[in-house]
């Protein structure tokens, strides 16, 4: 069973929308990048996958469009699945997040979106900053303890 996170409201309308993840350690491994949208809310690095595409080639686009990176991808950590809502669009949304390690990454620009924040922070203060994943997040922690 996948980690199940999110407040699901009885009789909401979700609308699914799939997305595509990266988990980014620093060289030493011992940071990761997170985004920080306009509203202050910080996140995980990648998005929706928009019609066509699958998780590497979203993947792909959502790095270069929100950090300027190229990377090569490691590991499938996962599914998680989350229930939010979104104010912005006033939608429910049920966001099957598919998340991938990252082993190795190029900046070959600037983001392609520049109304966004790009921070490196100690994995701890990444999963405090983290609104959203919470539940995948400390499952990766305890990936990266017997891993990193």
């Amino acid at each position: 069973m996948n980690p199940t996170f999110g407040d699901k409201v009885e009789g909401a309308h979700y609308q699914t929308r799939y997305g595509v993840y990266a988990v980014i350690p620093n060289q030493e491994k011992t940071k990761i990048i997170l985004v920080q949208a306009p509203n202050g809310a910080w996140f995980l690095p990648g998005g929706e996958i928009e019609a066509g595409e699958d998780h590497y080639s979203a993947l792909e686009r959502e790095l270069i469009e929100e950090l300027g990176f190229t990377a090569t991808l490691g590991q499938y950590y996962g599914q998680a699945d989350e229930y939010f809502y979104s104010s912005h669009r006033d939608t429910y949304y049920y966001n099957p997040a598919y998340i991938y390690e990252v082993v190795d990454f190029s900046k070959i620009g600037k983001p392609l979106e520049d109304f966004n924040n790009l921070a490196w922070f100690p994995i701890d203060e990444a999963i405090a900053k983290l609104k959203r994943f919470i539940s995948l997040i400390d499952y990766l922690h305890s990936f990266r303890c017997r891993r990193w």
